[in-house]
Order: C-alpha cells, then sequence, then structure tokens
C-alpha cells in the first residue's frame, strides 16, 4: 500500500515536471530570471518544516545521520546537479525575449534520477526512515541548487547579450 502511493507520488512528480518543462518554454523569462531561483527557497522552507517534524516525533528521538553518509548524500547531489544543469539551456528569439531551450533529453535525465533515487532508497531499507528522510532532503536541496543557480547563472549571461 504504501510503496503504491509512493510510485503514484513519484509518476505525478514526473508528469508535473515535464508539463510545467514544456509549459515553460512557450512563455519568456521575465522578472530578471528570478522564478529561476524562486523554488529554492521554497524548499529550505519546507526542508526546514519536515526536519522540524522528524525532531518531534514522540516517543523516538532523533539524530542526524553521520558526516560520512552526508558527505555521500552531497555528493550525490552535487553529481546529480552536475547531470541536469548541462541539459538546461537558454536562447534569445525573435521577439529579443529570453526562453528556455527545449531539449529532448531532458525528460529522461528526469527519469534517470528518480529511478536511481528510488533504487537507493530500496537499497537503504534498513536505515532510519528520519535518517533516510533527512539523507534525501540533502541529496535534493543539493543538486536542486546547483541545478537552479547554475541556470540563473545561464540565463543572466545569455540575457546580458538580449540587452
Amino acid at each position: 500500500m504504501v510503496q503504491s502511493a509512493i510510485a503514484l507520488f513519484v509518476i505525478i512528480c514526473i508528469a508535473l515536471i515535464i508539463w510545467f518543462r514544456v509549459k515553460k518554454g512557450n512563455r519568456p523569462i521575465k522578472g530578471g530570471g528570478f522564478g529561476i531561483i524562486s523554488p529554492l527557497i521554497i524548499i529550505v522552507i519546507v526542508f526546514s518544516f519536515s526536519i522540524s517534524q522528524l525532531m518531534n516525533i514522540p516517543g523516538k528521538p532523533f539524530h542526524f545521520p553521520a558526516y560520512w553518509e552526508l558527505a555521500i548524500a552531497g555528493l550525490l547531489g552535487g553529481l546529480f546537479g552536475a547531470v541536469m544543469l548541462p541539459q538546461t539551456a537558454y536562447e534569445i528569439r525573435e521577439d529579443g525575449f529570453v526562453y528556455s531551450k527545449r531539449n529532448k533529453n531532458f525528460k529522461y535525465v528526469i527519469i534517470s534520477i528518480i529511478a536511481i533515487r528510488i533504487v537507493l532508497s530500496q537499497y537503504f531499507k534498513n536505515i532510519d526512515a528520519a535518517e533516510f528522510a533527512v539523507l534525501t532532503m540533502e541529496l535534493a536541496f543539493v543538486y536542486l541548487c546547483i541545478w537552479r543557480i547554475g541556470s540563473f547563472v545561464k540565463f543572466r549571461k545569455i540575457s546580458k547579450t538580449a540587452l
């Protein structure tokens, strides 16, 4: 039951990511590109709230994962971010606005990253659920930071040439 709910959640996430990516390609990026990095603010708030909730589970002591586990999660997040960043590019179209450039491989990269995360979650079933949640959040935060901040830098470089 729990695994089917997780699978459904993952499928919905993949569909939403692909849908937003396709939808975004048809509109110019405005507002100085800050919409590219704004999800990081939301993620910091959500992850902070989640960790706060994990720390206050009645009858269950909370402890952070070992440093080496945090380092490995950070390195994996960095690897995922390094894979995602080249998949994101921008172009200036005839109207002078900057648009997200379509990439045929993007959906395959997203699906691969999610599949790797699912395989890792199955491999690390024995780890405490709270520790695993912290490691997963760290991995996601690191790769989203690398991807989004790198994408923002790419956008700013290309938008300077549009002026």
